[in-house]
């Protein structure tokens, strides 16, 4: 029983899966409030350009 504990102790598998998750998380979060922060700009230029069309 007690191999067993230790064994499930030292597993790391689920720790990396989760990392992961979180960097896929954070990368996820800055790509929207990048996104966000060049949206009036890109809006701009569009409207620009379909004013001079």
């Amino acid at each position: 029983m007690t191999k067993t504990f230790t064994r499930l102790l030292k597993n790391e598998s689920g720790a990396t899966a989760v990392e992961y998750g979180l960097i896929a998380a954070l990368i996820g979060v800055a790509m929207i409030v990048g996104l966000q922060a060049l949206e009036g700009g890109l809006t701009g230029l569009f409207n620009n350009i379909a004013g001079q069309l």
